[in-house]
């Protein structure tokens, strides 16, 4: 990912909320990259519940992001995934945090259980044994 003009705020750097997009793009990538999301017309969807971020180091506008991903837990409708975002080349994260995607019917909106190749996807990028 890049960064752009209007996400550093007047301190000079990305203002805090912009790693939370950043977060989002990271995830939601992931999915559509492994045919786990269809934002069009699929019928379950993933829903943000919960999000935290700890920072460490800035970022800003010019600057290459990488973001890696990983899934600290999967749930019976839920997943957590957890992000961290690096300057392009570092060897430490100047961000890290998580987010819980609660997956619902996408016209009832009512928790369902996480479709198979959503729950062995997400299986393999676990932490858990």
């Amino acid at each position: 990912m890049t960064t752009r003009w209007m996400d550093n705020d007047a301190y000079g750097h990305a203002n805090n909320a912009v790693y939370f997009s950043w977060f989002d793009t990271a995830v939601n990538a992931w999915l559509v990259e492994h045919g786990l999301l269809d934002v069009g017309s699929g019928q379950t969807i993933g829903l943000v519940v919960e999000n935290h971020c700890n920072y460490f180091a800035s970022l800003g506008f010019p600057q290459a992001i990488e973001a890696g991903l990983r899934v600290g837990h999967v749930g019976g409708s839920s997943v957590r995934y957890e992000i961290g975002l690096f300057a392009q080349g570092a060897a430490t994260t100047a961000a890290r945090g998580h987010l819980i995607h609660v997956y619902v019917d996408r016209d009832t909106r009512r928790p369902v259980p996480l479709p198979a190749n959503l729950r062995a996807a997400a299986q393999a990028l676990s932490l858990e044994i």
